[in-house]
């Protein structure tokens, strides 16, 4: 006849046991396969900052307007931008669907182009 195994102490020390296995496996790997964290920094270069995906459609407005008309690059068109959307709904009523749909679909265009010259 067959023994009743129990939570403890049968199937406890089944799970510890598996579980100081797996924290060994992992000790093992992390000590002989380190993980290479991040890119090797060069430090004879000199450090160029990107900016992330998100902000590249800025950051290529920059290269247009240098010098003083970088507020115009920064400021004024981004928040052109950022009007544009935030209205949509209600130009949708006065314009119409067709014309606020092309200037979404524009304006995402310019967003995607943008983003994607900045990244090459």
């Amino acid at each position: 006849m067959k023994k009743e195994k129990r939570f403890y102490p049968d199937y406890l020390s089944e799970i510890i046991f598996v579980v100081i296995l797996c924290l060994e496996a992992l000790l093992f790997l992390i000590l002989f396969f380190p993980p290479q964290l991040g890119r090797e920094i060069d430090f004879t270069r000199q450090y160029l900052p990107r900016p992330e995906w998100y902000f590249n459609w800025i950051f290529e407005l920059l290269k247009y307007f240098p010098g003083e008309f970088t507020i115009f690059g920064a400021i004024i068109i981004p928040l052109f931008f950022a009007l544009v959307v935030v209205f949509i709904p209600f130009l949708d009523k006065r314009i119409g669907l067709f014309w606020t749909r092309i200037l979404a679909f524009s304006l995402l265009v310019v967003f995607i182009i943008l983003t994607i010259s900045g990244m090459v």
